[in-house]
């Protein structure tokens, strides 16, 4: 039985979510009230995926992610809320989160959501030869795709999970086109206008931590997608 970590504040919907989850999609369901309550659960108990609400008291959603992503790196998280600003959503990826769904939402689409991550991270693990790829270098940098870092001398660059899942991509396609459909599907699993938004952020970001480099040039490819060249 899957084990998620429930985090809300609203007790009424967070007793109706866990009922209805341990229910219809029989997972184990632990519901904490507030962030700090949240974390210490997280760090007493293995958790198979997390949904974490945005705004609470004592440690917000985001900041309970950011937490959580310390202790472990790959734990599937969704984040709930009620914001529904791009630069919300874009933090939301950028500090490691999976999904993001927004308030209100109909139960059975949190499912539907949750059943498509545990699906992903199945398939992920039994794709030996795709996840054995994962050191690649990138001119005078070296990315390690477990790990998430850069490496450049004795310069280390931390990646956000969207980062570094962007960047494999560029790399398993260096001096070839990766369409911006491929990336948002594969990464995001739905290439709609707000998280394409996203991942232009997360471009502009990568194209700053290769900066240093002038072989290495992410560009935009018109009407296609983008390109990583390395000469």
């Amino acid at each position: 039985m899957k084990k998620i970590l429930l985090v809300e504040d609203d007790p009424n919907l967070g007793l109706l979510l866990q009922d209805y989850l341990q229910l219809k999609g029989k997972f184990d369901v632990v519901l904490c009230t507030d962030g700090e309550e949240g974390l210490k659960a997280f760090n007493k108990q293995g958790f198979d995926l997390c949904i974490l609400d945005v705004m609470m008291p004592k440690k917000d959603g985001f900041t309970l992610g950011k937490d959580i992503r310390k202790v472990n790196g790959h734990v599937p998280i969704i984040f709930a809320t009620a914001k529904t600003m791009l630069e919300d959503k874009s933090a939301a990826y950028d500090l490691g989160g999976d999904d993001y769904i927004t308030k209100p939402f109909r139960i059975e689409e949190l499912l539907l959501r949750i059943n498509a991550m545990f699906k992903r991270v199945a398939n992920k693990a039994n794709n030996g030869e795709e996840e054995a790829e994962s050191q690649f270098s990138i001119g005078k940098y070296n990315f390690d795709y477990t790990t998430q870092i850069i490496t450049h001398d004795d310069q280390i660059q931390k990646l956000s999970t969207k980062e570094a899942e962007l960047l494999r991509l560029l790399c398993l396609k260096k001096n070839a086109v990766l369409t911006r459909e491929e990336a948002l599907l594969t990464i995001w699993h739905d290439d709609n206008y707000f998280n394409g938004r996203s991942m232009d952020v997360f471009l502009s970001k990568l194209r700053k931590y290769l900066r240093d480099d002038s072989q290495v040039e992410i560009i935009n490819v018109h009407g296609k997608g983008y390109k990583l060249l390395v000469n």
